[in-house]
């Protein structure tokens, strides 16, 4: 006889600098606990496939599609969220390039490329063909990209 898993599953995790520790259904998708149970609504499900890059979240200091992580894979994990990386009293500099380069238009978009940007070395990244290729797993639909990578180039002191 096999042993079926318990439905819930307790966690203990860092969620912007706060511990949390809850009971979850196994099967809660990551993007669902953060916005639903934690009410960090920064965080976006778009294509609910991993695709679109809405959801991008950081897990231990990495870019990780929230959609498509189970809330129990996040376990003892410090999650940063975007609400994580504004600081008290105003934009992080790359928020305030998107806002001042028009890198952002309806903005759903908009928090998984800061998010995936936050973690992003730009030494690594020297010009706008590798700035492209470091965004190429965020969908935007209204920008076409130049303001979005024209805001990349500005905070980072290219611009």
């Amino acid at each position: 006889m096999t042993d079926v898993p318990a439905a819930n599953r307790e966690i203990a995790l860092t969620v912007n600098g706060r511990e949390v520790r809850r009971l979850v259904p196994v099967r809660r998708l990551l993007v669902d606990f953060l916005r639903d149970d934690l009410g960090h609504t920064g965080t976006h499900a778009g294509c609910e496939h991993g695709i679109c890059g809405a959801c991008t979240v950081l897990i231990d200091g990495e870019p990780a599609r929230s959609c498509i992580t189970l809330t129990v894979q996040a376990d003892g994990a410090e999650v940063t969220t975007v609400e994580g990386l504004t600081p008290d009293g105003g934009l992080s500099p790359m928020q305030q390039a998107f806002k001042d380069c028009h890198g952002l238009q309806c903005g759903f978009c908009t928090p998984g490329f800061i998010t995936t940007l936050s973690a992003a070395d730009p030494g690594e990244h020297p010009d706008d063909a590798a700035v492209r290729e470091l965004l190429s797993g965020n969908i935007c639909r209204c920008t076409g990209y130049q303001h979005i990578v024209d805001a990349v180039n500005e905070a980072w002191g290219r611009g």
